[in-house]
């Protein structure tokens, strides 16, 4: 039987501490507040559990608890061990029952949501929200993180892999890094499904077995002097900057982006920043008497800063400008990409330039990553001879 009754309980003000037998005890603060305790003795070590503030768990709950606790005591069990474990499992239902309405589309919207301030720039961020779209939502949409398994992603991938190898690699990462986070996000436990060593390259063969080698159509060398011929007849801004990517060698995205404050005329070098470029590298571009005088003969606007000027009010042609102007020469046979192959192609058959020349020229990323580290230079004079030969071929005059 317990020393202490309800009613002695609500009229105790004093505080301390009052007994109520077998480690109960109610404990007074001198805010008034009142808790109860249960003291018990576990592996010769004394410890006090707390089970609550009176009101709210009233004398009978109390000793009832207690009960409970010193019953887990009889079997050497840790009261407090116990409560933890239990706590925790509670804590993990929840969870659990909270991730079954987080569905892998969600995941993605907030990893996307997450680094698209830290990708550089927001094509990539709209590519990856057009390929989950296309591809993987369809399958994967209303299935909550924890339900998606290595069926479902090959569900996903199967139609692809073989047709869109490119792509359908693409996806696969991106997946991968969407079931990733929804695993730090403790949302999902286990293998992902959408990983590939170890993984998926035991279902699906490499896409390297698998993937089509497109060829930007491109132009035969020995036809380029009668093309340039036709294209600089032409007064339209779209075909002065076909001329500058053909004389720089450059890719489209870089000569239409390019700013009157890249290019040092005096100077004859064209500094492309990092973030303007794929390898997010600065590339120096050095310009040849052909290329100088065509940028010399351009007409700079106020209030845009761009070498080739768009319609739109700061901002440069469009992107499909040159694709059009060929398309209007009845060229539909090659692209603005090719003509890099076309100038590969020239130095690698009629010039002793040595092949890293040659590539840096191009801008192209060394695949060696040991020999990257040791190679730091960009062979700035050597390539400067290589452009000015390349622009005195492919401006000298033609028979045609």
């Amino acid at each position: 039987m317990g020393k202490l009754n309800t009613k002695q309980i609500e009229n105790l003000s004093e505080p301390g501490t009052y007994e109520d037998g077998d480690g109960l005890r109610l404990v007074v603060k001198a805010s008034g507040k009142k808790s109860w305790v249960l003291r018990f003795q576990l592996a010769g070590k004394r410890r006090e559990m707390g089970l609550g503030g009176f009101p709210d768990v009233k004398l009978k709950d109390a000793r009832s608890e207690a009960v409970t606790q010193r019953q887990l005591l009889q079997k050497k069990i840790d009261p407090l061990a116990e409560r933890e474990a239990t706590r925790l499992a509670v804590a993990k239902a929840v969870l659990a029952e909270q991730a079954k309405a987080i569905t892998f589309k969600s995941v993605a919207l907030d990893y996307i949501a997450a680094h698209r301030s830290g990708w550089k720039n927001a094509k990539h961020a709209q590519q990856w929200e057009n390929t989950l779209t296309t591809y993987a939502y369809p399958v994967l949409e209303n299935l909550n993180a924890k339900e998606v398994t290595t069926e479902h992603v090959l569900k996903v991938l199967n139609p692809i892999w073989q047709v869109k190898p490119e792509t359908a690699s693409r996806v696969r990462n991106r997946m991968e890094m969407v079931l990733d986070a929804a695993k730090v996000r403790g949302l999902r436990e286990g293998e992902n499904p959408a990983r590939w060593r170890g993984h998926l390259d035991k279902l699906l063969p490499p896409r390297s077995k698998v993937k089509a080698v497109v060829h930007h159509p491109a132009l035969p060398w020995v036809e380029m002097p009668a093309f340039m011929k036709e294209i600089r007849k032409q007064d339209d801004l779209s075909y002065k900057a076909m001329q500058l990517t053909i004389l720089t060698a450059c890719r489209t995205n870089e000569v239409l982006g390019a700013t009157w404050d890249e290019i040092d005329l005096e100077k004859g070098v064209w500094k492309i920043p990092p973030h303007r470029m794929k390898a997010a590298k600065e590339h120096r571009v050095p310009l040849s008497k052909a290329a100088l005088d065509l940028l010399n003969g351009l007409i700079r606007l106020s209030g845009n800063a761009h070498v080739f000027p768009g319609a739109r009010e700061g901002k440069p042609l469009s992107n499909m400008s040159m694709l059009m102007s060929l398309r209007r020469m009845n060229r539909t046979d090659l692209t603005m990409h090719g003509f890099r192959s076309t100038f590969r192609d020239w130095a690698a058959e009629s010039t002793q330039y040595p092949r890293e020349v040659c590539e840096l020229a191009l801008a192209h990323v060394r695949q060696d990553k040991v020999e990257a580290a040791y190679f730091r230079g960009d062979l700035f004079e050597k390539r400067q001879a290589m452009m000015t030969d390349w622009a005195v071929y492919v401006t000298q005059p033609s028979d045609e």
